[in-house]
């Protein structure tokens, strides 16, 4: 059990440091070239992995963060059983790396709009999540006494998942003069993602690989 927690743990850390760090020190929009088919690239994200939103609103946002926790629960609980029962390692580590990534993007929902100072937000009146401008701050001392309230720029469950890995590995425009694709602009890979999901995605692809070998699994 010990391992898989440290598997978790750092995982868990890794992807919080990364994440902080971000937001603690780019503005929103902002990156860094590291290859000419990868970016840093900051962006906040207030719907589900890679980017995926589903026209995502106010109420839409609370539900989906109320359902990460369902999640993760249940994804928790199902990795303990397993453990407990000695299921095969390609399940369990498989597993693991998903509640790694699962718990990274759940804490950044849950808890990011009370642990930082500015975030994009949700406008009613427009209708539209609204950036921000500057560079956010850590709310070291997050509860104001005098106003009875934690400090922060959304409420618990409202706050955005924080991405950074950007692979345009194809970019291009299609000349005028090609027929049908002409003008054309061809982008490939366009998702801004996290290392928690690339974990999610890591854990679920290795279960298909090792569908196979994957016996004795005990289901809730």
């Amino acid at each position: 059990m010990k391992k898989f927690i440290l598997i978790i743990f750092s995982i868990l850390s890794i992807d919080q440091i990364l994440k902080i760090y971000i937001k603690t020190h780019f503005e929103l929009g902002s990156g860094i070239y590291i290859l000419p088919f990868f970016r840093i690239l900051f962006v906040e994200n207030p719907g589900m992995a890679y980017g995926i939103s589903f026209g995502i609103g106010h109420h839409g946002k609370i539900l989906l963060s109320i359902l990460r926790f369902f999640l993760v629960f249940l994804i928790f609980t199902f990795l303990y059983i397993n453990i407990k029962r000695g299921s095969s390692k390609y399940l369990t580590v498989s597993i693991s790396l998903i509640l790694s990534g699962a718990m990274g993007n759940f804490f950044d929902s849950a808890l990011y709009g009370l642990l930082f100072d500015s975030g994009t937000i949700y406008n009613q009146k427009y209708e539209k999540w609204m950036p921000y401008f500057g560079i956010s701050k850590i709310n070291y001392d997050f509860f104001d006494k005098k106003k009875g309230k934690v400090r922060g720029y959304a409420p618990f469950m409202e706050g955005c998942v924080v991405d950074m890995f950007y692979f345009p590995i194809i970019d291009t425009y299609f000349p005028p003069s090609i027929p049908f694709f002409g003008g054309y602009h061809l982008k490939f890979f366009k998702p801004i993602f996290n290392l928690s999901d690339i974990m999610i995605s890591v854990g679920a692809f290795s279960l298909f690989i090792f569908k196979r070998k994957i016996k004795n699994v005990k289901i809730l």
